[in-house]
């Protein structure tokens, strides 16, 4: 509904509805229609702010911006809600020193114990490659859930800490926190990145026992895990089980079988160079995949 409609109605002018008008734009990703609302505001406390905060942290510098002027405007003390706001802008921009600096405004209003927003400082600070920041928010958590974990192992998968990151799923097991889908992709890709390919057999195993191999994310995961340690046999079979194939796993497979194909140009370079007996064996070893390949 239109604010103008409301206006002839002589309810726009009410405040209430302003801030569900604007928490509803920024929800549907309408942030024009979201300033037309908030620029009608005679006054405008912490609730319209973090609503405006909120609408543009998904990957837009203008929300780091908002929060400024929040503070500047004496518009009330930030909130918990609006900073997680805040830092969700920072990561998906990756500005470390804004986050540091959110950091420290967290500490100042006497939020960091809160649980929530230490799940988003850490992914905050994973997400802009600081892990040694995001270890340090983590250990002084007095609990950590499913979705603490997920942000530490990936973070660590991400600045290609790959070993790292399954000692850390491990250490998870070892706590008593269970592994989620999203913990599975993680360490799905830490073993990729790793290239364990028996690990990552094993770890399939586990998510089978976790009755999550149905989900066509961890499946994409574990075609892409398979495919980037070489076994095109196993990446095919999971990928010949998903209900549906898409644009990431016919990534994942054709980029494994072009990876393959790499190979065996590399490998008949080296025979016809070297004129290598055994290496000519092991070419001929491989002939029927290269022959899949088209060669």
């Amino acid at each position: 509904m239109d604010v103008y409609y409301l206006d002839f109605l002589s309810i726009g002018s009410c405040e209430c509805v302003h801030q569900a008008l604007i928490f509803m734009y920024a929800k549907c990703g309408s942030m024009e229609g979201a300033w037309g609302v908030f620029n009608k505001l005679q006054s405008q406390d912490v609730v319209t702010w973090t609503s405006m905060i909120l609408g543009h942290g998904q990957g837009h510098k203008r929300c780091w911006n908002y929060s400024g002027k929040c503070n500047r405007k004496g518009c009330g003390q930030i909130d918990a809600t609006t900073f997680v706001g805040v830092l969700n802008a920072c990561a998906s921009i990756v500005a470390l020193e804004e986050g540091r600096y959110v950091h420290e405004q967290i500490i100042e209003s006497s939020y960091e114990s809160v649980a929530f927003l230490g799940n988003s400082l850490v992914d905050m600070y994973a997400k802009c490659g600081s892990i040694a920041d995001a270890r340090s928010v983590f250990n002084k958590l007095l609990s950590h859930d499913v979705v603490l974990w997920n942000a530490m192992i990936l973070g660590h998968v991400k600045c290609g800490q790959g070993h790292k990151a399954l000692e850390l799923f491990q250490q998870m097991q070892q706590e008593g926190a269970w592994p989620d889908r999203m913990t599975f992709v993680a360490m799905l890709n830490a073993r990729a990145s790793v290239v364990s390919l028996d690990e990552g057999r094993c770890a399939h195993e586990q998510i089978i026992d976790s009755s999550c191999e149905s989900d066509d994310f961890v499946r994409s995961s574990l075609v892409d895990m398979y495919a980037k340690c070489g076994s095109m046999e196993d990446a095919q079979r999971v990928f010949n089980r998903m209900s549906s194939q898409n644009v990431v796993t016919w990534n994942a497979i054709i980029r494994g079988y072009g990876m393959l194909r790499k190979f065996f140009n590399i490998l008949n370079r080296c025979v016809i160079e070297s004129n290598n007996h055994s290496v000519n064996m092991h070419l001929h070893r491989y002939g029927i995949i290269s022959s899949r390949l088209g060669k």
